[in-house]
């Protein structure tokens, strides 16, 4: 999968850059249809994912370290400013906040829920 880096819009729409990166989307757009520009909920990624012809698993697994991640990931991240979405690719960490990185940006703890594109996401209409 090709992911193009987004950075978030706004310090709330970490969530939405990850969803537009994924979905091949602008974050405004993933805005719009969740029809929130604010901070986003498990469940509404959950939601858009699955409704765009993402699988996104149901468990949350803690990470230590890169080796232990899926191909492709969604990631929530305990930074020292907040909770955070960022999103891992075949070895890359594209993290809306802190750009595209080798590793992990600086967090305590570390979880994931492994992604599976079912279709042409970046065909989705959204």
């Amino acid at each position: 999968m090709t992911i193009r880096y987004i950075h978030e819009p706004t310090d709330l729409q970490c969530g939405q850059a990850v969803l537009a990166m994924v979905l091949g989307k602008t974050a405004e757009e993933i805005a719009d249809y969740l029809s929130n520009d604010r901070e986003t909920t498990l469940a509404e990624m959950k939601r858009t994912f699955r409704e765009h012809g993402v699988n996104i698993s149901d468990k949350r697994i803690a990470v230590n370290n890169k080796q232990e991640l899926p191909p492709l990931c969604l990631l929530s991240l305990e930074t020292p400013r907040c909770w955070h979405w960022s999103l891992y690719c075949d070895g890359t960490f594209y993290d809306p906040e802190h750009g595209v990185m080798d590793d992990f940006p600086v967090c305590n703890r570390k979880y994931y829920w492994e992604l599976s594109v079912l279709s042409d996401s970046n065909n989705a209409t959204i």
